[in-house]
């Protein structure tokens, strides 16, 4: 980083200000009066009556965004959310939070210190105090905002949104300090050790969500402390309120989980060898999730992602398509180059083809056309109905302790509906589906994936509507573990023989050069799926991660 520079506060004797003037010194030299009166919200009403004609266009200039950046940090630490919001581009919500920073969240003694700008983001970091009923703790953080230029006039604003204000918060939440309403949780492993995120990085969404869902029910008393409330659309995408700065402590109560620590610790040491990966461990005859870890500690891609699953959904469409008697593994069934369905054309991964292949060969080389040239012969509900009834996706009905995203295969026609027999058009999914996918195979019964026993707290936990023939399971396993051996997750599965089986997936997205790489396999009573977003092929990126749990967890 550059030279930092402080907004700090000075005393000016204008009767027209009440209290005291942000000041933001560079070089010695007073900046705060040029941006308060010169550009503050007095000039900008002026500016409002002028004539428009001449409204400026193209990028910001370092004066723009330098004069725009320090209006707000300096009205904003001197406590003033209505000057601070005159120059966003959003002035009633920035009003809400930062009069509710000081209102609500008790946070007082404010400084803002500006970063090293880059272009039209300003980077800034903030220390103050939290005090709430005598007790005080303090705060520090950073976070940065963008200055963009309003269409309408020109003007240069702050792209408001609430993450300025904290870099946890999502638009539409706010900031509380008091009692908690949920007290704390301490969460075990399977074998009784405690779970920290000093222990384990890749679960403290997980912590969250548990102390959300138990901390009442676990005998706990809440503590004092400043915390993220979480509004609608957070809610409404499964976040859990998160804690800031603790006060005091409360009593917590003591959640069991089925997490195994060996394998947990395994799992948070394989997604670190790759970027953006994520994986999900569990035991298929009872639903216990074993393991689960992010690479990128934030948002729990690996419970909550909505991705396409790319050819591990082919799984899915083989259930069907055994079902259905549409084809049997061995039945000869060629992959063309290219077919066209419904206007688009579909290709194979490297244009390749197999001419004169068995069905079980195309699966396992993962060859789209042998799935896509089914499309005919289908109803555009069929997929839906086979992920749902079999495999209990998209339901939206998981209950497995904290929130999760169950998957979504909606009901497509034509080309969409095509690309949805390889896990894209509009199918999403995370490791946690793809696992409980694996697990489905290899039990032949759907078993919804738990971190909690339901008998902790009662909760019904989902059900598939039917189950799969033994026909179709053995046909399915013979399928996978074909794959598995001699297929595209070969070289990730070797060793790991006789009983397994395995899928592998590459998800194209918009915009990204590499493919998101997935990769579910089984190997006795273990499943496991991850994922690694933009990492390229499947049987590379994620199918080390899996396989190597796989290996380790057969050894216990």
């Amino acid at each position: 980083m550059g030279k930092r520079r402080r907004v700090a506060e000075r005393r000016k004797s204008r009767p027209a200000v009440v209290g005291g003037v942000i000041a933001v010194v560079v070089g010695g030299a007073g900046f705060g009066l040029y941006a308060l009166y010169g550009g503050g919200a007095a000039a900008d009403a002026a500016s409002d009556t002028a004539d428009h004609k001449n409204v400026k266009t193209g990028p910001l200039s370092a004066t723009e965004v330098q004069t725009t950046a320090r209006t707000f940090l300096a009205s904003w630490q001197q406590g003033s959310p209505t000057r601070a919001a005159a120059v966003t581009d959003d002035a009633a919500a920035c009003v809400r939070l930062l009069t509710g920073y000081g209102k609500d969240a008790h946070i007082k003694d404010v400084t803002l210190t500006e970063g090293t700008r880059t272009g039209a983001k300003v980077p800034f970091s903030v220390k103050a105090t939290v005090s709430y009923k005598g007790v005080s703790k303090p705060l520090s953080y950073d976070s940065s905002f963008t200055v963009v230029r309003r269409k309408s006039d020109g003007k240069p604003l702050v792209d408001w949104h609430a993450a300025v204000v904290h870099p946890d918060l999502a638009d539409g939440d706010t900031l509380v300090t008091g009692e908690s309403g949920t007290p704390p949780v301490t969460a075990l492993d399977r074998d009784g050790g405690e779970i920290t995120t000093a222990r384990y990085p890749s679960l403290g969404s997980v912590l969250d969500g548990l102390r959300e869902k138990f901390g009442k029910k676990a005998g706990g008393k809440a503590g004092v402390e400043l915390r993220v409330v979480r509004g609608k659309a957070s809610e409404k995408a499964k976040l859990s309120d998160k804690t800031l700065v603790e006060l005091s402590k409360g009593t917590p109560g003591t959640v069991k989980t089925t997490l195994s620590p060996t394998l947990q610790a395994a799992a948070e040491k394989q997604v670190m060898t790759r970027k953006n990966a994520s994986v999900v461990m569990m035991r298929p005859s009872t639903g216990e999730i074993l393991a689960v870890a992010n690479s990128s500690h934030g948002f729990n891609v690996a419970f909550q992602g909505s991705l396409a699953p790319g050819s591990t959904m082919k799984i899915v469409t083989s259930t069907m398509l055994f079902e259905k008697n549409l084809v049997t593994p061995d039945a000869s069934h060629p992959c063309p180059k290219t077919y066209k369905l419904a206007g688009w054309t579909f290709h194979n991964d490297d244009d390749s083809e197999i001419k004169k292949g068995t069905f079980k060969l195309s699966f396992g080389a993962s060859c789209n056309n042998a799935f896509i040239n089914f499309a005919p012969k289908l109803s555009d509900s069929d997929l839906t109905t086979e992920a749902q009834q079999v495999y209990g996706l998209g339901m939206n009905n998981w209950a497995i302790g904290v929130p999760t995203f169950d998957g979504s295969v909606p009901v497509q026609s034509g080309a969409q509906m095509g690309a949805s027999l390889i896990g894209q058009g509009g199918v999403r999914m995370n490791p946690l589906n793809m696992a409980s996918v694996a697990s489905t195979v290899e039990t032949g019964t759907f078993h919804q994936p738990y971190l909690v026993s339901p008998s902790v707290d009662d909760r019904t936990i989902a059900k598939a509507s039917r189950t799969m023939s033994a026909k179709t399971q053995s046909e399915l396993k013979e399928v996978m573990s074909y794959t598995a051996a001699y297929g595209t997750a070969a070289k990730a599965m070797a060793g790991l023989g006789p009983d397994y089986g395995a899928k592998t997936g590459s998800a194209e997205v918009d915009g990204q050069k590499k493919p998101n790489g997935w990769f579910t396999a089984y190997k006795g009573d273990l499943a496991a799926a991850g994922v690694v977003q933009a990492g390229g092929h499947g049987g590379d990126t994620a199918g080390p991660i899996v396989a190597a749990l796989l290996k380790l967890g057969s050894s216990l």
